[in-house]
């Protein structure tokens, strides 16, 4: 996989979390909570909602709120499962609490499946 692409999959990745999160917290998002809430501009944003239109992880009302299809949240529920998983198991180990966020986010695309899982079952069985 090219690193142009990687980069493009992560950065989809993040904006799936970002509204599963938003959704969780307000119920209904738009275009603008995103922004405010990834400090990203709004042409930024709409250019990102539109490529996730084209993939069918999300839908938009007529009034402008944005929906994760079922594919979309499976995606930002698998990213999310990840990032909290690797932040507490950082924390655990003794990392503080925004080093270890931050190490999460760029670790939750990287990581293979065997590797998370074998994380995961080691932070639950602790």
């Amino acid at each position: 996989m090219s690193y142009i692409k990687h980069r493009a999959d992560e950065s989809q990745e993040d904006y799936l979390e970002t509204i599963l999160l938003l959704q969780r917290r307000l119920g209904q998002v738009r275009s603008i909570d995103i922004a405010n809430e990834m400090n990203f501009s709004k042409p930024s944003v709409s250019v990102a909602m539109k490529n996730l239109r084209e993939k069918s992880y999300i839908t938009m009302s007529e009034n402008g709120f944005i929906m994760l299809t079922e594919s979309g949240k499976k995606r930002a529920e698998n990213v999310l499962e990840r990032h909290t998983i690797l932040s507490d198991w950082l924390i655990g180990l003794g990392v503080n609490r925004q080093t270890a966020m931050e190490d999460a986010c760029r670790m939750e695309h990287d990581l293979s499946e065997e590797s998370f899982e074998a994380i995961k079952n080691a932070v639950r069985s602790s």
